[in-house]
């Protein structure tokens, strides 16, 4: 099976209530398509430093900004199950996606303890630049949610997707350990993204309009960092012992 590495599109979040997602399916009967995964669970670990240097410079909204994280589909029961080690990228409103599959076993030695796969490629390359600029990253954050996948009749790149039960946690950092943590979302609200490769068609956009959906600044990370109180303090801890060593 020839698995997609590379991805360039825009992408735009919505948040629904249970009753406008009801409404939403309805109106694009005919026009997207479950993909062939139906319903299943996205596990993701995210990396950043002690200080949460990414995440809160992702938050400032620059220009430019890059986050990594490792991936699977399904919860693995043990080091044989398929992952990715995911860069992606935001510039000037664009996002680009690189990915690289690995056993979940040789993902975890690479990231965790710099045991690089046997491998060659241009994006494993990509990964470790980001590991050397970006030294002092670890697994921080694991956040996984149930997701269903949609493409387009007419045009298979126009891609969304609606995910709900939003769980994410700051311990029991492996993916096999799981899915238990604290929800970020209300109960009821989906989170839907629309993955546009250009224009957004107009049958759309009319959909949107019509259930008076309208777009949102969301990050799944992001909003699990600003709500929890024990990761502010773990970084204002770090900004005084440093104040402290200066002194």
């Amino acid at each position: 099976m020839i698995v997609q590495q590379v991805f360039k599109r825009y992408e735009k979040k919505y948040l629904l209530t249970a009753e406008q997602e009801k409404e939403f399916l309805k109106a694009i009967e005919g026009k997207m398509v479950m993909d062939k995964y139906g319903e299943h669970t996205v596990c993701n670990i995210y990396f950043d430093d002690d200080r949460f240097s990414l995440i809160r410079e992702s938050l400032e909204k620059p220009v430019y900004k890059e986050k990594l994280r490792l991936r699977t589909y399904g919860v693995p029961k043990d080091g044989d199950h398929q992952s990715f080690i995911e860069i992606k990228k935001k510039f000037d409103g664009v996002v680009y996606k690189r990915r690289i599959p690995l056993k979940l076993k040789e993902a975890e030695a690479y990231l965790y303890e710099g045991k690089r796969p046997k491998k060659d490629s241009q994006i494993l390359h990509e990964i470790d630049w980001f590991m050397k600029v970006h030294a002092e990253v670890k697994p921080k954050v694991v956040l996984t949610y149930v997701r269903r996948a949609f493409y387009g009749t007419e045009n298979k790149d126009f891609r969304m997707t609606i995910d709900r039960d939003i769980t994410c946690r700051y311990n029991s950092l492996r993916l096999t350990d799981g899915v238990f943590g604290d929800k970020i979302l209300k109960e009821g609200t989906f989170l839907l993204e629309i993955k546009i490769p250009g224009i957004m068609p107009l049958w759309m956009s009319e959909i949107l309009s019509r259930l008076k959906v309208f777009p949102a600044s969301f990050s799944k990370y992001g909003t699990y960092y600003k709500t929890t109180p024990e990761l502010f303090l773990s970084v204002k801890e770090n900004a005084e012992v440093c104040s402290n060593n200066i002194s």
